[in-house]
């Protein structure tokens, strides 16, 4: 029985191994293809690796977990973007003359505010000097170096 990627449960098993290890061979073990590995493991393991089905279920798998993993564009922009505004604020941690823990919440200085709105500024292209610039001279190359005896 095969399920909605089109895979058995035994490459499936193979594949999430993959995505786990990163080994074929280990995989192809671990999923219950064979017992030991070697050289028939490793050209197995390999050759369900191939499958168009086997690397379509990776490679989505993957992208997912890329997409929990690493921030978007937009959010680099949405962070950046409140940074600049003073929305965000970062928790500062100190301790009492008697010992007892303090906190506080910071919201970003001037200096750090600055930073965001340039790197926006630059994402934007805002602060680019257009030039014009006239390519229609010529270079010429003279050999006028005198020859040697």
């Amino acid at each position: 029985m095969k399920d909605e990627y089109g895979l058995t449960l035994k490459q499936r098993r193979f594949a999430d191994f993959y995505l786990e290890t990163g080994n074929a061979t280990e995989s192809y073990v671990n999923a219950g293809y064979g017992t030991k590995k070697g050289k028939g493991a490793e050209s197995e393991s390999f050759k369900i690796l191939r499958k168009p089905s086997i690397q379509a279920y990776i490679q989505k798998i993957s992208a997912e977990k890329d997409s929990e993993r690493i921030a978007s564009q937009d959010e680099v922009l949405q962070f950046l973007t409140s940074v600049m505004r003073g929305e965000t604020s970062e928790e500062i941690i100190g301790f009492s003359m008697h010992g007892e823990t303090l906190r506080a919440d910071k919201k970003p200085n001037l200096k750090d505010q600055v930073k965001a709105a340039e790197l926006l500024g630059k994402r934007y292209l805002l602060f680019t000097e257009q030039q014009k610039i006239d390519l229609t001279n010529r270079l010429i190359f003279e050999d006028n170096i005198p020859e040697s005896d």
